[in-house]
């Protein structure tokens, strides 16, 4: 079990942006979230996906913080579950897909997402909804997201 998946069970999240596997591997994410005061509040959150970034040294250099969860649920699928939360001083939201069995898939920590309160599905898409009522669309058919 890697670090990664051994800070999910403990309740944990890595505290820089990315998209973290339980094999300890990650990608880049880059969320520009509006926050309370944002002049686009109530906006679609735009989300990226970028190359590969060393896990070990970004739990190095950022630390961890407590998740937060707000929500979970099973996807229409039946394949996983989807969970969604926060954590820090309410500026930082996560999104983790896992399996049936419940372990974890990947887990996304965004610093400036606010945290994910609901979630609803549209086909294949994800659509999450922060606090402040911005929606976060995802395709969990891109193999990034599978």
């Amino acid at each position: 079990m890697g670090r990664v998946e051994r800070l999910w069970r403990a309740g944990e999240i890595p505290l820089r942006d990315g998209l973290y596997r339980p094999d300890d591997t990650g990608l880049e994410v880059r969320v520009d979230g509006p926050g309370a005061y944002h002049p686009d509040a109530g906006q679609p959150i735009p989300f990226r996906i970028g190359g590969a970034f060393d896990v070990a040294r970004a739990l190095e250099e950022y630390n961890t913080d407590e998740a937060d969860p707000c929500f979970e649920g099973p996807l229409p699928d039946g394949s996983g579950w989807m969970s969604g939360g926060g954590g820090g001083m309410g500026n930082i939201g996560y999104l983790a897909r896992l399996d049936a069995d419940s372990s974890l898939r990947w887990v996304a920590v965004m610093f400036h997402s606010n945290p994910f309160v609901g979630v609803r599905y549209e086909g294949t898409r994800a659509v999450f909804t922060n606090d402040w009522g911005n929606l976060l669309t995802l395709d969990l058919a891109t193999p990034a997201l599978g």
